[in-house]
């Protein structure tokens, strides 16, 4: 008997590694394809097997390591921010970063400094971002960096891998508003003093007191990743460019009221002639001329009727010409015409003289021209009635 269940427990013996063998694939299917939590949406981001096991020690509060410079470096990763990321919406694991780490203990990482730490981290965003890595290597960030100053901007102090939101509708490709409303904060991790001028502007309480999606923000005027050196006789003698980018789309300023002959009409003067001669010829050449923010302003642009510094009204408007004109006396501003070309509503004398000019002086020139047409038929006329009478 005893040998008839032995051999009935051999013969058992495949089955049973069979049904064994396949609740373990069953389980490791489950762990590494996670199913949706009841409740929860089938696009709603979920974590791997694999990141859950990074997070059992970079989830825990107040995990950190000491640099050898005194720096701490704060590795706690908050689960819930990382859920609420691009990355994480896009699939993307703590390893497909960190592909370098498989196992623990981790190898050693040589930084000493926090700047350290970055500066051998981001060069990883290449990896899937290869077009806007490439482009800051042509920005004035990288060429800071170059030159020895490791504190300008890499991407990681813009966008922080482990909470970044999505910046770009995945559809449309255009910028999100909440995104764009962010912009101005995060240049101000570095130009903090360049944000509350901006801040205070026309354009920034706009944005940041009302949201509105229609005025420039930092990014408009320098680029996103290939920004260039603002104070280059180059960026100057384009400038008027810039602003016009906006100032002539007349589905914005309609809204406002704002006259879109702004381009036109400085093109159309001495100082803008100029500029615009210098752009077409020696771009990087300097020129004395103004552009727009030499009046307006850079970052502080104010409204025009600012009883502080807004340009519509004379006396602010004065101090801006002697600027460049010193000599300039109260009635000099007088000439300024604010961008608007002259209409029955708008500087009415100037547009009736243009009127009156516009005839009067094809009326003289054509009858000078007819009188001497005329006087040069009567004379070839008598020339050749005198030549038969002889």
């Amino acid at each position: 008997m005893h040998l008839i269940r032995s051999k009935l427990k051999v013969k058992q013996l495949p089955a049973i590694l069979l049904v064994l063998s396949l609740v373990v694939i069953g389980l490791t299917l489950i762990l590494t394809n996670p199913v949706s939590a009841e409740g929860e949406t089938p696009g709603t981001p979920v974590l791997t097997t694999e990141d859950e096991g990074c997070l059992a020690c970079h989830g825990k509060p107040g995990f950190t390591r000491e640099l050898p410079n005194g720096d701490i470096w704060v590795l706690t990763i908050d689960r819930d921010h990382f859920l609420d990321s691009v990355h994480a919406d896009e699939g993307v694991t703590c390893t497909s970063c960190h592909s370098d780490i498989h196992f623990y203990p981790h190898a050693e990482f040589p930084a000493r400094s926090l700047r350290e730490v970055s500066m051998l981290l981001y060069p990883l965003c290449q990896n899937c971002h290869i077009e806007q890595y490439n482009q800051t290597l042509d920005s004035i960030h990288q060429s800071q960096i170059a030159g020895g100053n490791y504190n300008a901007a890499i991407c990681v102090d813009c966008h922080n891998p482990h909470v970044q939101g999505r910046i770009t509708d995945p559809v449309t490709g255009t910028i999100l508003p909440e995104a764009r409303a962010a912009i101005p904060q995060t240049c101000a991790k570095c130009h903090n003093a360049i944000y509350e001028a901006y801040a205070t502007s026309v354009h920034g309480e706009a944005l940041i007191d009302g949201n509105n999606q229609d005025v420039p923000t930092c990014i408009n005027c320098h680029g996103v990743h290939n920004i260039t050196d603002p104070r280059t006789d180059e960026f100057r003698t384009n400038s008027p460019l810039l602003c016009a980018g906006c100032h002539t789309d007349a589905s914005i300023m309609d809204k406002y009221g704002i006259s879109t002959n702004v381009l036109s009409t400085y093109v159309a003067d001495f100082h803008g002639t100029t500029v615009t001669l210098f752009e077409k010829t020696d771009p990087d050449q300097a020129t004395n001329k103004p552009v727009c923010y030499d009046c307006h302003g850079i970052h502080d642009i104010k409204r025009p009727d600012d009883p502080q510094s807004g340009i519509q009204i004379k006396e602010n408007l004065l101090v801006k010409c002697q600027q460049c004109h010193p000599d300039a006396t109260a009635n000099f501003p007088d000439a300024w015409m604010s961008h608007y070309i002259p209409s029955p509503t708008e500087y009415p004398l100037v547009y009736y003289i243009n009127v009156f000019y516009k005839y009067f002086i094809p009326i003289v020139l054509g009858g000078m021209a007819l009188f001497i047409l005329l006087d040069f038929i009567h004379r070839v006329v008598v020339r050749i009635k005198g030549a038969i009478h002889k």
